[in-house]
């Protein structure tokens, strides 16, 4: 790997033609100088230099290198500029990990929304993961804030988390279903009645309390399809094929041969947590963190 101290060498000696000159630009010895230039055309194998006693000027080869080193030089200084503002977080990025509710129930979108207010530059990137990548991710130091399905476990020994959502689940059938008329539905007339599931990973949960709701009550849905993610389960639902439990934010823009009604006797929700990890020197990274916390509170 080529070292940034001998292309700025390099382009003081290409600069000045004169090695005593660029010595003294960089305030160093023409001997050390003049072992780094050589070093640099040994390591490349290629000579950079024609050389004489009164100058030294650039071969055809070296023209070329010239100008990519000084492109490479002037990136390393944006580099340590934006490194030292990232230090102060008066600028820079924030890596964030999500499970897909968080887009659905606008907590991220709205958090985001609300950083760009006050900080147009920051740059986001943003990683669709569940919740078990996202805590591991936290723990390398790849992520700076994850929302998760799950917390971390309370007594984890680096990663803390607070409740950021609670999305009641409502149900969604088909217009023209039987009970779409009715304004309150009895769990006794969901039995057997065809079910739609949501099939991730990190929707699981709150399905399996509503199985439990149902258990307690003598009867156990009849799960007929899968789905990948709510929005296709609404697809499904409107097309017919049965009823799901959804949670509410994602149901926005409901179909009009869709039809939701609340379960008072089921208390279900999605539920949703920002994890950060304990240590952590950027400020940027608590604003953000502030910003979601805000939200829940307004919401």
């Amino acid at each position: 790997m080529l070292e940034l101290r001998q292309l700025e060498c390099f382009v003081a000696v290409a600069e000045t033609e004169h090695v005593g000159r660029a010595a003294e630009r960089l305030r160093i010895s023409q001997s050390p100088l003049s072992r780094r230039i050589a070093d640099l055309e040994r390591r490349l194998g290629l000579v950079l230099f024609e050389r004489s006693r009164q100058r030294v000027r650039l071969t055809a080869d070296g023209e070329v290198f010239l100008s990519e080193a000084r492109a490479l030089l002037r990136h390393a200084e944006r580099l340590e500029s934006l490194g030292q503002r990232l230090g102060r977080g008066e600028t820079g990025g924030l890596c964030l990990g999500y499970v897909e509710h968080a887009i659905h129930a606008d907590v991220l979108p709205g958090a985001l929304r609300s950083l760009r207010r006050d900080r147009p530059d920051v740059h986001v990137s943003l990683h669709n993961q569940t919740g078990a990548e996202q805590l591991e991710a936290l723990r390398r130091r790849s992520l700076d804030v994850a929302l998760v399905d799950a917390p971390p476990a309370e007594d984890d020994p680096v990663l803390e988390s607070e409740l950021v959502l609670r999305d009641p689940l409502v149900l969604a059938l088909p217009a023209d279903h039987p009970l779409a008329s009715r304004e309150r539905i009895q769990p006794s007339d969901l039995d057997d009645q065809p079910w739609i599931a949501i099939g991730r990973e990190d929707a699981g949960e709150e399905f399996r309390e509503f199985l439990s709701s149902c258990a307690a009550e003598g009867f156990t849905p009849s799960v007929r399809t899968v789905a990948p993610e709510p929005l296709a389960a609404l697809g499904l639902v409107a097309s017919g094929l049965g009823m799901a439990l959804l949670q509410r934010s994602a149901l926005r823009g409901t179909p009009p041969d869709v039809v939701l009604r609340e379960l008072p006797w089921c208390d279900s929700s999605v539920r949703l947590w920002a994890a950060w990890h304990h240590i952590d020197l950027r400020p940027l990274v608590a604003e953000f963190r502030k910003v979601l916390l805000d939200g829940t509170a307004a919401r």
